[in-house]
């Protein structure tokens, strides 16, 4: 069964189609890269999986259940987490207060009982802290741990977005963009996380990224849309060689 199934996706605004008829399934343990020049739909499609956007027609399913109705707040509950194009953190916190932001949605309890502090409270808050603990650890974000966001270096806002979106624990992780605007040194590091994402903690991840060679390393398919439509679906090299793929980037002339 597939992670993620989109079928007959589409969305319209005041009469211009953003994304028509889109359809494509994401298997388990997979990286499924969508690629495509500016303005080709792929965060309206990203928005879309992650309900923030409601489709005008068609149906997602999260692991065989339909959620093209639920809320946002509930396909969190349910093992999908995401980072955004544009880093969206609580710059007057503290990187660990991000983090443990990020287990909110999957950690149950009472408003009471929080404010009581009452054992299953310090049991959650325990067991929080210990997830965020893990998860600086694997990115290496330690020294920064107690710094406030407002004051990082972008790459390292980059990275404690990632962190966030890890704390969630998710089965499905949605990277918009996650090496746009890093120095090299730092997309080779993504690079490194994304594929340790799938190999070391077996999450299935859909990665918009518009750094091809990025896209070759780590995909194991690959999406290219072009005006809300598939171009090509294939393997990175596949997709490399469509006629229509590299018009599309190039222009008439290639």
């Amino acid at each position: 069964m597939s992670m993620l199934s989109v079928q007959d996706l589409t969305i319209t605004w005041g009469g211009v189609t953003a994304v028509k008829d889109l359809s494509f399934e994401v298997m388990p343990k997979e990286i499924f890269s969508i690629i495509g020049p500016n303005g080709a739909g792929k965060t309206t499609t990203l928005n879309m999986i992650s309900r923030l956007y409601n489709p005008s027609a068609g149906h997602i399913r999260l692991d065989g259940e339909d959620i093209t109705r639920r809320g946002a707040h509930e396909v969190a509950g349910m093992g999908m987490a995401r980072t955004f194009q544009n880093i969206e953190l609580f710059e007057h916190a503290s990187v660990l207060d991000n983090l443990l932001m990020g287990r909110h949605a999957v950690t149950k309890g009472s408003l009471l009982g929080d404010m009581l502090f009452v054992p299953g409270a310090w049991r959650r808050e325990r067991d929080n802290r210990r997830v965020a603990e893990e998860v600086i650890d694997f990115l290496e974000i330690e020294r920064y741990r107690n710094s406030t966001v407002a004051g990082l270096p972008y790459g390292v806002r980059k990275q404690v977005e990632l962190a966030r979106a890890l704390c969630m624990r998710p089965k499905l992780l949605l990277l918009d963009e996650p090496c746009s605007g890093l120095n090299p040194e730092e997309r080779r590091d993504m690079t490194f996380w994304i594929q340790d994402l799938r190999n070391l903690l077996g999450m299935t991840v859909i990665l918009i990224e518009h750094d091809m060679s990025v896209v070759a390393k780590v995909s194991d398919r690959v999406l290219a849309l072009n005006y809300g439509e598939v171009m090509a679906l294939g393997t990175p090299a596949e997709v490399q060689r469509n006629p229509q793929v590299i018009k599309a980037y190039l222009g008439d002339q290639a």
